[in-house]
């Protein structure tokens, strides 16, 4: 993609933006083929459903071109399609869920779905940790998935999440720290990488 970006005279995601508000679909088009990928694999962690994640993902760029003229600039583009996710995520599964779920049935959600390459997969530190971090509480899985897998900074999952910056840098102490302490649990010398 770098190599076409003078070719095709790439935009910045808030020019593209502002294309989307005064009505422009191609623009709509371009930010999907940048973000989708991304939106989709925040909220299928969020939700543990790819289904959910695939519907979600989609009603993001919709929402993206209803509020596209609301948007301010504040924050960059990518942190402010999380934040809309991380909301439809949230609405979704408070829709869905009649009852709530204790961490033990969340953290056995995606092992039920394990095929024997997965089983075996599972005795690699990166995939212990996974499992490690989708059996974190939500407030604290979810800024470790914005931090460690999507490099957000602790201002932008402040904003993603509407919360002080404060209370983003306390959940990340406390949730490395289950973190190292479930490693070293589990065998691994070191407890976060």
């Amino acid at each position: 993609m770098v190599g076409t970006t003078a070719a095709s005279g790439q935009q910045s995601d808030s020019e593209l933006v502002e294309r989307v508000a005064h009505g422009d679909r191609a623009a709509v088009r371009l930010l999907f083929m940048r973000h989708h990928a991304r939106i989709y694999r925040f909220v299928a962690r969020q939700t543990g459903s790819d289904m959910m994640a695939d519907d979600i993902a989609n009603e993001v760029f919709l929402e993206l071109w209803r509020q596209a003229p609301a948007f301010e600039g504040r924050s960059e583009v990518s942190t402010w399609l999380l934040g809309i996710a991380r909301f439809k995520a949230l609405s979704a599964l408070r829709r869905k869920k009649e009852e709530a779920i204790d961490d033990e049935a969340a953290a056995a959600i995606p092992d039920t779905a394990d095929t024997p390459e997965v089983a075996v997969m599972k005795d690699d530190k990166a995939t212990a940790l996974r499992n490690m971090i989708n059996a974190l509480p939500e407030e604290h899985r979810t800024v470790i998935d914005l931090a460690y897998y999507h490099a957000k900074s602790v201002a932008d999952i402040g904003e993603i999440l509407s919360i002080p910056v404060a209370t983003v840098k306390t959940r990340m102490f406390y949730a490395r720290r289950k973190l190292g302490e479930a490693l070293q649990a589990a065998g691994f010398e070191r407890g976060w990488p």
